[in-house]
């Protein structure tokens, strides 16, 4: 098979990672400015190559065979070779062009492209692109050499990785403008029983505060809710099903028009970090080094800027 794989093409392997990313030709086919029956074809060409199938079709959702899984492990550091290699070339031209991937927890969304809109006043000759995911998904993607540096509030342990703090990451409990402890002081986190909590899902940075919170005071919530995105949780709490803790730094629209409230629960906020995450081996180029030495300097003064009022 060895030598087979050596017939492989860049077309295909950049095919194959995003329909395993899409989970669908069609929006593969869209994202890559191709045709459905294309995509197929090279998804079908790369088959016959390894000689597995790679995807299969459980009812009518698409999913990766296991041969599938082990390949786009490896697709995915092939293509991050070659663009550490273009970085690299890059470098050689100085800070006048380049281009860094960032990764970025779901919840650092909401204040990184504002940070970003920032940068791009100083460097607009840099191309910088943000992947955003979950916690998991992030730390799958430095190990595949996907991203250059990572912005998360949970770095990962036992993982070749170093870990900067640049800002705090406090997390309050949001709940909907009218709920009966909006206003009061020092809340009893047990008066917080009868509530639904509203939960991120599994592999989610502020599920595992959460978690750390209701351990911490010997809590078990009556009801708990999963929900699948931050968007999600906040239009829930805003229709009155639930409470949840949540970064503050995900709530300045909400707070800004009063939809939302904070409770002053005793142990609230949590304080946090926001950290930058790279892979020990990781050489970064001047383009990502240089949009990770402006958050290092610019994402706290930035953060406490925009949010001092609420703390």
């Amino acid at each position: 098979m060895s030598s087979m794989l050596r017939h492989l093409s860049l077309r295909q392997l950049t095919v194959f990672l995003e329909a395993a990313r899409q989970m669908s030709f069609a929006r593969a086919a869209e994202s890559l400015h191709l045709t459905q029956p294309a995509i197929s074809m090279q998804i079908h060409q790369l088959e016959e190559v390894v000689g597995l199938p790679l995807f299969e079709r459980v009812g009518k959702k698409l999913t990766l065979t296991h041969a599938g899984e082990l390949f786009r492990h490896h697709a995915a550091r092939v293509i991050g070779e070659l663009q550490d290699a273009e970085q690299v070339l890059d470098s050689l031209k100085g800070l006048r062009s380049g281009r860094t991937m960032v990764g970025l927890v779901t919840t650092a969304k909401y204040f990184a492209p504002k940070l970003l809109a920032q940068f791009t006043e100083r460097h607009p000759q840099v191309d910088v692109q943000f992947l955003v995911g979950n916690r998991e998904t992030l730390i799958k993607a430095l190990r595949d050499n996907e991203i250059d540096f990572a912005v998360m509030g949970q770095p990962p342990e036992k993982f070749d990785a170093q870990a900067v703090a640049i800002a705090e990451n406090p997390h309050v409990l949001a709940a909907h403008k009218s709920h009966r402890f909006v206003g009061a002081r020092e809340i009893d986190f047990h008066e917080l029983r009868e509530d639904t909590f509203l939960m991120r899902e599994s592999g989610s940075g502020t599920r595992l505060v959460m978690e750390a919170m209701f351990k911490q005071h010997l809590f078990t919530p009556k009801r708990m809710m999963t929900l699948g995105s931050n968007e999600t949780v906040k239009q829930a709490i805003m229709a009155g099903m639930g409470i949840s803790l949540l970064s503050l730094h995900s709530l300045e629209l909400e707070l800004r028009t009063g939809e939302v409230g904070l409770l002053d629960v005793i142990g609230t906020p949590v304080l946090r970090n926001w950290y930058l995450v790279n892979m020990n081996s990781k050489k970064l180029a001047p383009a990502a080094e240089a949009f990770r030495e402006f958050l290092l300097t610019d994402t706290q003064p930035y953060l406490d800027k925009t949010f001092a009022r609420y703390r």
